[in-house]
């Protein structure tokens, strides 16, 4: 009894003494608690006035006003939206004024610029015309092409990516690089930090010391900041690689033995590249030069003025695409292309979380009898978007399109085919983070030929696919289901 009287007594104490530590420090919790209500006050009227949808704006309105706290962390990393500074770097590299020189120099294919305005309007230049490009299927053939590339470069070599790793394939582009350098050859190397987060700084250190210059993607604007946004959510997707200006390699690839298909839990990497030579590639290098300005602030200056060669006769419309643009560039793009298939529209894609006005785009197509196929991968990388993409391919089949799961290792390609009119091969997930939030690359081509060869290749992927049907999705457990459309909650960030 005495023991239990002592602990209650105890007990007394502590609450005696918590209230007082509560009256004591009363002032402080009310000054914290005003500070999260301004920030959150901050945070909406911000939100209202940049707001894209009714939706996404109420539902962090509701949560800045009934939970400032974590609700402001969460508004700064996914919410706040700010890339004026890139923005800035665009008018001051002339973007504006690039259709009208391309026009100027000779080099705009004008009938396919005519064709499709929209890309071309998105993508500030024309298609330009007098390329030779070479469709790269899978890992062998686009490090070979790549590594052959820089191993021939004069001038200068420009190596981007998202993802880098040290391992077999990275430490080989390494090498080689510094062997260009030592050659008097300029190098330049931009790699996204979160993509690369495992890159050992001896890396980067090995190839400064060689006299390379690198810089990762958010170097001088951190992602994690107390005063300003934060854009730890925004990442440089891109995968570039340009030589001397004149040649270009664009694609799903990123630098890691994986892409050459030697990881054995995913196998063959299924993926595709394109290699373009010809005054297109200038595009790739102005794309290349705006991230690297911003990156560290400092300009690039060996374009060329021209004449430029014409190895081929195709059309290419290069195309980046950010959230530092003024509208919602990239899917504004793809939903043209979508809208403007009359016979087949194939898409491939890793990744397939779509929002509202690519769905509705996908469903018109299929009403307007169009082959509507998605091919996307069995297996999973990621699985919270794996679980996401089965429930909007889920929609798909029950509204009329084709949905194939590729069986032969992992699909990592972003490809898109319409009729025989128009191809895109590039770095853009079908979803809401490659629309909307990362900065991306898209070649965009309407050589007849071309177009032929990319059709080839996508018919001998869909033989190695299954077609889900309504049978496939009725025989889903109900467990799978609630876990797929609760990953779809996650989609404006996946």
């Amino acid at each position: 009894m005495e023991g239990a009287a002592t602990s209650i007594g105890r007990d007394v104490l502590t609450d005696v003494s918590l209230a007082d530590t509560i009256l004591n420090n009363l002032g402080i919790i009310a000054a914290v608690t005003a500070a999260l209500y301004a920030i959150a006050a901050i945070c909406a009227v911000r939100e209202v006035m940049n707001s894209r949808t009714a939706q996404g704006t109420i539902a962090w309105l509701l949560s800045l006003f009934f939970l400032p706290f974590p609700t402001i962390f969460l508004y700064l990393v996914f919410g706040w939206k700010q890339f004026d500074d890139y923005a800035d770097v665009q008018r001051k590299m002339g973007r504006d004024e690039r259709s009208r020189r391309a026009r100027q120099i000779g080099i705009a294919d004008r009938a396919a610029t005519t064709d499709w305005q929209v890309l071309s309007r998105v993508a500030n230049l024309p298609f330009i015309s007098g390329n030779r490009c070479e469709l790269l299927i899978d890992g062998d053939a686009t490090f070979s092409s790549i590594l052959q590339g820089i191993s021939e470069a004069r001038t200068v070599v420009l190596v981007q990516f998202f993802i880098v790793r040290s391992d077999v394939l990275g430490r080989t582009l390494a090498d080689l690089l510094i062997e260009k350098a030592r050659q008097g050859v300029r190098v330049y190397f931009l790699y996204d930090e979160i993509g690369s987060k495992g890159l050992p700084k001896a890396y980067i250190r090995r190839l400064r010391r060689h006299g390379i210059h690198v810089s990762g993607f958010n170097e001088t604007h951190h992602y994690l900041r107390i005063l300003g946004p934060m854009r730890i959510n925004y990442r440089n997707h891109r995968k570039v690689v340009v030589v001397d200006n004149r040649h270009a390699w664009v694609g799903g690839h990123n630098v890691g033995d994986e892409y050459l298909g030697k990881d054995p839990d995913f196998g063959h990497w299924r993926d595709t590249h394109v290699k373009i030579s010809g005054p297109a590639a200038l595009g790739c290098t102005l794309s290349f030069a705006e991230d690297w300005h911003w990156a560290c602030g400092e300009p690039l200056d060996f374009f060329s003025p021209g004449p430029y060669e014409s190895p081929g006769d195709e059309a290419v419309l290069v195309m980046p695409t950010g959230p530092a643009d003024p509208l919602e560039d990239c899917s504004i793009a793809f939903t043209e292309a979508i809208s403007r298939a009359r016979h087949r529209l194939w898409i491939v894609s890793p990744y397939f979380v779509p929002g509202p006005d690519v769905q509705t785009a996908l469903y018109a197509a299929a009403m307007r009898g169009v082959d509507v196929r998605v091919l996307l991968p069995q297996k999973a990388d990621h699985r919270l978007v794996w679980l996401a993409s089965h429930a909007y391919a889920d929609d798909m089949v029950n509204h009329g399109i084709k949905v194939y799961r590729y069986l032969d290792g992992f699909l990592h390609q972003k490809v898109v085919l319409v009729d025989d009119e128009l191809a895109s091969v590039g770095t853009v997930n079908f979803d809401n983070r490659s629309f909307r939030i990362n900065f991306e690359i898209t070649l965009w081509f309407t050589s007849p030929g071309f177009i032929a060869q990319i059709a080839a290749m996508l018919k001998e992927d869909f033989a190695h696919a299954r077609q889900t049907g309504p049978d496939d999705l009725d025989k889903r457990s109900y467990a799978f289901r609630v876990l797929a459309q609760s990953a779809r909650l996650f989609s404006p960030i996946l």
